[in-house]
């Protein structure tokens, strides 16, 4: 038996495929707005995603979906903290998680997986972070790991365990991300920190790449190139942020000397992205080349940006996620999607192996709490 999935804010799908990666789970179901990761997201599996999750009719057909876990990433939004009458309807109004939390009021799924940037945990000095556990847990009834509720009916976590880093799933990426995962009290009455305690800290299989060196390309177009009046730019750029005392600037990633160098995390931004991102690859004939549509020759120092197929390495969709069984690697882009959109879907998808691990877990466990209930079962 595999558990259906409903696919919320889906991107290009990188939620999905890594719960599909574990072969027990099945898509139903997809939601997102935007045009050109819809029309990835359906060349890569083959139904288009486009729907709105804040519209009547998507609630309406929601409604009458059966499913199992919900899956989401979602913009980090301020809450209101003026309305306390109607729950999470006065407190998230008008934000994304508004949506969310609605959705899984009006169709209780056996269990969630959200998906936020690191930022989540600090927003407001942390008052974002609680009342989204709070409305999780306190109103919508759901058991998240990593979370527990005092006699008083205060949540007692910490936020910092909720933070999982790409680096530690098999991929050279410092990518921190807060993932946050429930099961629904309704389905399962008992406490599901001791079955499901703690996140996947770590990739229980080998990696896919050790270092940077497994991802690039060893053939890069002389348009990554960066100029020379570019580079001068960013060095001056550089240097008036270490005056200031800040580390700001473009980094470049195998500087000699680091053994097994790692990527900054790749942003949906795209610009500051690369430039945290820069590597050395330096090829005699593009020294001093002029290139259509830079304004000075290429840089003497062989620096260039990533390609998107290294991103795409990086995130775990390239090279790992759609091989199949001959271990032919199946990922490609519809005809017609711009560098500017490859940066930017990559960039704002999610590392495909931490999903992996994370599915895994919860398959272990609803497949757990399914077969054993009477067994286990604790009063909460």
């Amino acid at each position: 038996m595999k558990y259906k999935t409903l696919d919320l804010f889906a991107g290009i799908g990188g939620i999905r495929k890594g719960f599909e990666l574990t072969n027990h789970f099945q898509n139903v179901l997809s939601a997102e707005i935007d045009n050109y990761a819809c029309k990835t997201y359906e060349h890569l599996f083959g139904t288009n995603p486009k729907n709105d999750v804040s519209s009547a009719n998507f609630k309406k057909q929601v409604e009458y979906l059966n499913y199992d876990v919900l899956l989401a990433g979602f913009p980090c939004q301020a809450f209101s903290s003026a309305g306390r009458k109607e729950g999470f309807r006065d407190k998230t109004r008008g934000t994304l998680f508004f949506e969310i939390a609605d959705i899984i009021q009006r169709t209780t799924p056996k269990a969630f997986l959200l998906e936020n940037v690191e930022g989540l945990i600090t927003h407001r000095q942390g008052e974002t972070f609680k009342t989204i556990l709070e409305i999780l847990s306190l109103e919508l009834d759901y058991n998240i790991v990593g979370v527990e509720i005092s006699s008083t009916g205060e949540l007692i976590y910490n936020p910092r365990s909720f933070l999982l880093n790409s680096k530690n799933f098999g991929v050279p990426q410092n990518r921190p991300r807060v993932y946050i995962v429930g099961f629904s009290r309704k389905h399962f009455s008992y406490q599901i920190n001791d079955i499901f305690p703690s996140l996947p800290l770590s990739r229980s299989k080998k990696p896919i790449y050790e270092s940077i060196y497994d991802v690039l390309e060893s053939d890069v177009n002389e348009q990554y190139y960066l100029s020379e009046g570019y580079l001068d730019t960013l060095k001056r750029h550089k240097a008036a942020q270490k005056r200031k005392g800040n580390g700001f600037g473009y980094s470049i990633l195998n500087k000699p000397g680091i053994d097994k160098p790692i990527s900054n995390a790749l942003l949906a931004t795209g610009g500051s992205g690369k430039e945290r991102n820069l590597i050395i690859d330096y090829k005699k004939e593009f020294v001093g080349k002029q290139v259509k549509f830079k304004k000075s020759p290429l840089n003497k120092e062989g620096i260039r940006v990533m390609t998107p197929t290294e991103w795409g390495r990086l995130q775990g969709f390239i090279g790992y996620a759609f091989k199949n069984k001959s271990g032919i690697d199946k990922f490609t882009f519809p005809e017609g999607i711009s560098n500017t959109q490859l940066y930017k879907q990559f960039g704002n998808s999610v590392t495909i192996p931490v999903i992996e691990e994370i599915a895994n877990k919860i398959y272990d466990t609803l497949l757990y709490l399914e077969s054993n209930q009477e067994k286990i079962k604790v009063a909460w």
